[in-house]
């Protein structure tokens, strides 16, 4: 049956479409900028070194590891997002009820969010167990050579190659966790973000080794996450930095 719609109506839904979709990359870059702003100009102004920690420090860590979570991850996460906002307009055409693809964007970050205060309450113990300086690096060689060890044997394990085939591939995740409404999106961000959290989290701890505010070893590890999740043969690329990141921690031993 051909398709009787007013060419400029069709036109029209196209347009008001691509709006909407630049307003949700532009929302998301937006976030991304501010959070490198913040790491570039203020991070080091609001987490200065310390040698005891009050409720305010641990409070201010805590935020400081939410908004570099969001820019380090949210780049990698963006073509995902995208592909929601696709998706969401298809069903949307079919009769379907829209909800902002923003609150997907959201749900992932909650989980980002929850690992901040893990990460964030591990370093305050790690500093208190004299494993981490004042300016929050390691000045425990074995401390570092293990959690080098670890992280790259981590790379070849089961559950982190599952998390990252996930992460590259999420048509299956989203076609089977898919639900309507606000608590729908905000639940399939969530668990998005969880298989990344599985995917990176041992990544991120690194910083423990290099230093927390470490803006070069920040921007690498974040091309590393992109590369991993989205270039070519990344879980191939996984498995040879888990092999870098072993020698690299028996090179701390030696």
């Amino acid at each position: 049956m051909p398709d009787k719609t007013p060419k400029n109506s069709r036109a029209g839904t196209r347009f008001t479409a691509r709006i909407e979709r630049a307003a949700i990359s532009g929302t998301i870059l937006l976030v991304i900028f501010a959070s490198w702003y913040y790491m570039l100009f203020d991070m080091t102004m609001n987490m200065a070194p310390v040698a005891t920690w009050s409720t305010s420090d641990i409070s201010l860590l805590i935020i400081m590891w939410a908004i570099m979570m969001a820019g380090m991850m949210l780049p990698s996460a963006l073509p995902i997002i995208m592909l929601v906002e696709s998706i969401n307009k298809k069903r949307q055409a079919n009769g379907f009820s829209y909800t902002p693809t923003l609150f997907f964007a959201l749900g992932y970050l909650i989980t980002w969010c929850f690992y901040s205060l893990i990460i964030a309450l591990l370093q305050f113990a790690l500093h208190h167990l004299e494993l981490l300086n004042q300016m929050m690096i390691s000045n425990n060689n074995i401390f570092s050579a293990s959690l080098l060890i670890i992280a790259g044997s981590y790379q070849f394990s089961s559950y982190k190659q599952h998390c990252l085939h996930l992460c590259r591939s999420p048509l299956s995740l989203i076609a089977s966790e898919w639900r309507e409404g606000i608590l729908g999106a905000l639940s399939l961000g969530i668990k998005h973000g969880s298989y990344c959290l599985g995917c990176c989290w041992f990544l991120m701890a690194l910083l423990f080794i290099a230093g927390v505010m470490n803006l070069t070893w920040i921007l690498i590890l974040t091309l590393v996450v992109l590369v991993e999740k989205l270039a070519p043969n990344g879980e191939r690329l996984s498995k040879i930095l888990g092999v870098a990141l072993i020698f690299y921690g028996i090179s701390y031993l030696v």
